[in-house]
């Protein structure tokens, strides 16, 4: 049985990157909201996007982040990354930035978004327990193989890793 998933990732520059990973299979992943309903979302303030993530996060078992060029220190993000971690998900990293965007458009790598979350009273870096992957391809569909070959693994290594904190 797949494990169900949630994709955290910048929507507006990594979207078509993150349907590529979602259309994998491997898992049973979250659907974003359709830009309308993603609108309106919005429209409803702070308290609004909350809700919808907490919906979106619950019954899952691991939160996996799309990492591109901009998804560090990004405010849902990070919320996305703590309340996972809190409510005792697993949670990993895939760099996306070689995978192509809608235009056929490859990336630059991203910084590392665990790196400025603390547990243990701030003293712990989420970046020194919490793994990411970059495929060590420059194509894109060779980075997509990877992540395909890879994905369903790194979700269940997450889980173990989670249970041990």
């Amino acid at each position: 049985m797949a494990r169900k998933v949630f994709y955290s990732f910048h929507y507006v520059p990594d979207n078509w990157r993150a349907s590529t990973v979602r259309n994998i299979g491997a898992v049973e992943g979250n659907q974003p909201a359709k830009d309308n309903d993603w609108e309106s979302i919005k429209k409803g303030g702070d308290a609004k996007i909350q809700e919808w993530i907490d919906g979106q996060l619950s019954g899952r078992s691991c939160t996996v982040v799309l990492i591109g060029s901009e998804t560090a220190k990004r405010k849902w993000i990070d919320y996305e990354i703590v309340k996972s971690w809190n409510d005792k998900n697993g949670v990993l990293g895939i760099n996306i930035h070689r995978l192509k965007n809608s235009s056929s458009e490859q990336s630059t790598k991203g910084s590392n978004p665990f790196s400025h979350i603390t547990i243990k009273n701030g003293t712990t870096s989420l970046s020194s327990i919490v793994k990411t992957y970059d495929p060590p391809y420059t194509g894109s569909q060779d980075a997509y193989a990877y992540i395909k070959d890879n994905l369903s693994a790194w979700i269940e290594e997450a889980v173990t890793i989670r249970a041990k904190y």
